[in-house]
């Protein structure tokens, strides 16, 4: 299995366990303290890092919106460019760092 489809499959994994919570849920602790929500952000301005550094241009911020529920979709966008920017050593780091994160969910 190449990086990218490691990070493919990391992603689909992660989405497919969030995609359906409310708002209590996004607000509740991870195993870390940090909620939930602010945890996926987080993963998600990582990702967002990487990408602007592979692409050579400056890391923004992304905005956290509103609505938690948001999260999923703001995590395949910045995972889409990943894949299509990013070396495969930081694909590969990425999916470890999804795998990080949705087993601090449980």
């Amino acid at each position: 299995m190449t990086d990218s489809d490691q990070l493919d499959v990391a992603v689909r994994k992660l989405i497919g366990q969030v995609s359906h919570w409310t708002p209590p849920r996004w607000a509740a602790s991870s195993l870390s303290g940090a909620s939930r929500a602010d945890l996926m952000h987080d993963l998600v301005q990582w990702m967002a890092d990487r990408c602007a550094e592979a692409e050579g241009r400056p890391a923004r911020p992304v905005p956290r919106l509103d609505n938690d529920l948001a999260l999923p979709d703001q995590l395949r966008v910045v995972a889409a460019d990943l894949r299509r920017f990013a070396p495969a050593a930081v694909q590969q780091d990425a999916a470890d760092r999804i795998r990080a994160v949705r087993g601090s969910f449980n």
